[in-house]
């Protein structure tokens, strides 16, 4: 691990806590925890260190937050698997070229689509908020499978913060499903994105396991917390924390890009 003050570890272990929370109502803890490990690594650190740690981290809140929404709401697991398998094999291609990629190129179309995500959630309040009348449809698994699989499972290997945000939205728009039920399957896909992208990182060498495990527990205890309060307050809540986190990664990558 590398020498990192008590003080700034202390820090992101709450950091990996309130990470794991936001992450299990709706995605993008990696919108706090990220930059967060970038600041508290020693200067020098290349980013790939934070990028493979912070997977190392949210893949056990993420787990544990499934695990819960499992447990106590009615999901296709079965269909998720198959989502997150593909978004295995994307969020792999991604790490894959994180490496030689810059941020860049892609946070000004990022900032686009989370601009036109939250004007469409706002200006129709019931997206998301009723169940879903019935079984996906064929063209619906294929969509889901394809955008929420292969496509944002890559963007998670490749950037990774807002991939939770991506998936819920994404699932709720193709499968019609209500933004609680959505941001459980969310949560079994985004397993396997981590999976996927954590396998690239640590086959490179990249990852601070000491460090990781450590902030892990809070991810979890984070994360579990966050699945039981969405599933207490519901689709209503969950729509309220979508916005504030889709505004939230929004102004990070105009900091990044404009003023950084």
């Amino acid at each position: 691990m590398p020498d990192i003050p008590l003080t700034v570890i202390v820090l992101l272990c709450l950091a990996a806590a309130a990470a794991g929370w936001i992450d299990a109502v709706v995605g993008g803890g990696g919108l706090l925890l990220l930059p967060v490990l970038m600041l508290g690594l020693p200067s020098g650190t290349p980013a790939t260190y934070a990028l493979g740690t912070n997977k190392a981290v949210a893949i056990v809140g993420t787990t544990g937050a499934a695990v819960t929404y499992v447990r106590r709401t009615p999901i296709d697991v079965r269909l998720a698997v198959r989502i997150g398998l593909a978004a295995l094999a994307g969020s792999m291609g991604g790490a894959l070229l994180a490496a030689g990629m810059s941020e860049g190129v892609l946070e000004p179309v990022v900032m686009v689509v989370l601009l036109g995500v939250a004007a469409f959630v706002i200006l129709k309040p019931t997206f998301g908020m009723a169940p879903a009348t019935g079984p996906a449809t064929r063209r619906q698994i294929f969509a889901a499978i394809g955008l929420a699989g292969v496509g944002i499972g890559f963007y998670d290997g490749l950037i990774g913060p807002g991939t939770g945000t991506f998936l819920v939205i994404a699932l709720t728009a193709v499968l019609g499903l209500d933004l609680v039920r959505a941001s459980a399957t969310a949560k079994i896909a985004n397993v396997c994105t981590n999976a996927g992208a954590l396998g690239i990182f640590a086959w490179q060498g990249t990852v601070f396991w000491q460090l990781a495990g450590l902030m892990a527990v809070f991810n979890l205890a984070g994360g579990m917390f966050g699945a039981h309060t969405a599933l207490k307050k519901g689709s209503g809540f969950v729509r309220i924390v979508l916005l504030v986190v889709v505004f939230g990664l929004v102004a990070t990558l105009a900091y990044n890009q404009w003023i950084k």
